[in-house]
């Protein structure tokens, strides 16, 4: 095949641009832009003036979670307590009697007048019928009565929080660890209902130019979702997949390394928590607040145990204790991961002391951040963190200080689209207002970069994704226009056209009107 008559945006500097692209199997053929004209009898397909990408990987998502977000209520925008109580009393009318009523996206920050939500709220709308809300950061559960009384134990867990009200009885909220230990105990979502959501999931990444993914739901069971995906043909991306750091002994025992798996599917790294999140107040800060998931100590010797086994290890940091807590044991065990050749992570990134930002460089460690993130916690982040915003989402430091970036969109938290993070990242908003600390914003090159090439680094692939070069995996996406010579402002009408995996269209193959 050769597409040709558009413009071919490899991302590799020493061969830009290129006026064709030639693909045998599913492989770029030889002589991009040169030699196209050796392969015998391609198809031709004409682009159109159209650009061509690689692929985009998305660096950080639940899939399965944002799968399943997909058929659940949904509270993202909600502006106040009684619109997101009227959005759930609408979704009972569905719920099949003895199920649970699941959602998320509630923010109480963004609510006004501000309130905390209680179960007594809920109860107000939803009767018996147990009910659980997961907060757009995934790290608090709101839950009615009906949901509370399906305890069968203490609600307190390690590293989490139970919110009470002034008598000492629990208000619905769970934070942290106690949130995620009460949605996996009774909120848990089947198999079946994870293979179906997902299967529909994979067909919408691809629709948004989506050719791999890094998943944080091993803890859920992603890896047998995918699993049953592929026996069905229907996996249309490559799965870099983690694993939760409890499993390290088991893995090591059982002789699974990192990289375990096929072209498609492949068992990747070591997930961990440091600390909470910006929305729920759990981020664990230099000031003393927050919550500690996982010590300094405890880091270094799940990192440690981690690099034997032979797998990295991504830790979740927010605030800027834990992010220098997460850098101090990644330097701390150094010569145990570094001569392995593996490629540590720190997930998210969000608030960080000047003198830490070129420290990531120096060690090794690559920030794994989303820049959708910035513009749509920019309001909540101004309130909570007040005078510390300057040092918070700082991605041109950190690229500026020669810091690995990958771009991911934490969907569900925010939405599965690299087009949307893309854009967040150069305009440094996502609506009519002014750019949010716009010195901190990334150029096109750069964002495009931390979507494309850098995910592939993180997954030891670097030599056959992410570029579009002679041997590299035909994976692709087609746009409707060339973003680069698009204004600021004209990079929010840039769509998809196509997608391509290993050299076989997964999204609306050609011709194009």
């Amino acid at each position: 095949m050769i597409l040709e008559n558009g413009v071919i945006r490899t991302l590799d500097p020493t061969l830009p641009r290129a006026a064709a692209l030639a693909i045998a199997g599913d492989r770029i053929a030889g002589g991009v832009g040169t030699h196209e004209t050796a392969l015998a009898g391609p198809e031709r397909v004409d682009l159109g003036g159209r650009c061509v990408l690689p692929g985009f990987s998305d660096a950080h998502v639940h899939f399965p979670t944002w799968a399943l977000a997909q058929r659940q209520v949904r509270l993202e925008g909600a502006t106040s307590l009684d619109e997101a109580l009227a959005r759930v009393a609408a979704a009972l009318v569905d719920v099949p009697p003895g199920r649970w009523l699941r959602g998320l996206g509630w923010r109480s920050g963004d609510w006004a007048p501000p309130v905390e939500p209680t179960k007594e709220d809920l109860d107000r709308v939803s009767g018996d019928v147990p009910v659980a809300l997961m907060a757009k950061d995934y790290h608090s559960l709101w839950l009615n009565s009906a949901a509370l009384a399906q305890a069968d134990a203490d609600l307190q867990v390690p590293g989490g929080v139970v919110e009470c009200d002034e008598r000492g009885e629990p208000t619905g909220v769970l934070r942290e660890e106690c949130a995620w230990h009460f949605r996996d105990a009774y909120v848990h979502p089947t198999l079946g209902e994870m293979v179906e959501a997902s299967r529909e999931g994979v067909r919408i990444a691809n629709s948004r130019g989506v050719t791999a993914v890094h998943d944080k739901d091993g803890w859920l069971g992603a890896l047998a979702v995918w699993q049953e995906l592929g026996r069905d043909g229907a996996l249309t991306l490559r799965v870099w997949q983690s694993l939760p750091h409890e499993h390290i002994d088991s893995l090591a025992e059982l002789g699974v390394r990192s990289g375990l798996g096929d072209d498609l599917l492949r068992v990747g790294y070591i997930k961990a928590f440091m600390d909470g999140t910006l929305g729920s107040g759990t981020a664990r800060l230099l000031d003393g607040s927050g919550v500690e998931i996982t010590s300094r100590a405890e880091l270094e010797d799940i990192v440690r145990r981690a690099a034997h086994a032979g797998f990295p290890v991504a830790v979740h940091a927010i605030g800027d204790l834990a992010n220098r807590d997460a850098l101090d044991a990644f330097e701390a065990t150094r010569d145990e991961w570094q001569t392995r050749g593996l490629r540590p992570r720190i997930e998210h990134a969000q608030l960080l002391i000047e003198e830490d930002v070129p420290r990531f460089a120096k060690i090794g460690v690559a920030a794994s951040v989303q820049f959708s993130h910035a513009p749509s916690d920019r309001d909540i982040a101004d309130r909570t963190w007040a005078g510390m915003t300057d040092r918070a989402y700082a991605y041109r430091a950190l690229l500026d200080a020669g810091t690995v970036v990958a771009n991911g969109s934490d969907a569900p938290i925010e939405e599965l689209d690299p087009l949307l993070g893309i854009r967040a990242g150069v305009r440094r908003t996502i609506d009519e207002r002014e750019a949010w600390h716009p010195e901190q914003s990334v150029d096109l090159e750069e964002a495009l970069h931390a979507t494309c090439v850098a995910p592939a680094w993180l997954a030891g692939d670097e030599h056959r994704r992410g570029k579009l070069l002679p041997g590299y995996l035909a994976d692709l996406v087609v746009l409707d226009r060339d973003p680069f010579v698009c204004t600021v402002e004209e990079l929010a009408d840039v769509q998809v056209v196509a997608t391509m995996l290993g050299g076989r269209w997964v999204f609306n193959g050609p011709p194009w009107d």
